[in-house]
């Protein structure tokens, strides 16, 4: 599903004459982690923590000077929470910053409900 994620953004990306973004591991690994603590309640749902996870990652990519995240929850395929996403000025605008590299995380909590998180690096 992550990749499916990285897919829908990427297309809707290109309906706008953007560049696609490069899925990244460690960037998917930060996202999952955050999507983890917030499946099991170590973190409330919502951004806290991302300066922490931005400071990790600027550590190992080079270069990079400019982040975001998303997170979403709930029973949401990958087309429904970017068209969630893509509805939310805030999360739009961020889809279509000037990034070229993401992660994305999912986490799927014991009520059944999904928190999904992406992060975008330039």
């Amino acid at each position: 599903m992550q990749l499916a994620i990285n897919t829908e953004v990427n297309a809707y990306r290109a309906t706008r004459h953007l560049k696609p973004l490069r899925l990244m591991p460690q960037i998917s690994d930060e996202a999952t982690t955050h999507s983890l603590n917030m499946a099991m309640g170590k973190v409330r749902f919502g951004h806290g923590g991302f300066d922490k996870r931005v400071a990790r990652l600027m550590k190992t990519i080079s270069n990079a000077n400019a982040s975001a995240e998303n997170v979403a929850f709930g029973q949401l395929s990958a087309k429904e929470v970017v068209k969630e996403w893509i509805k939310s000025p805030g999360h739009r605008t961020n889809i279509e910053g000037n990034y070229n590299l993401t992660g994305v995380g999912i986490a799927r909590a014991r009520n059944g409900n999904l928190y999904f998180t992406q992060i975008f690096i330039n």
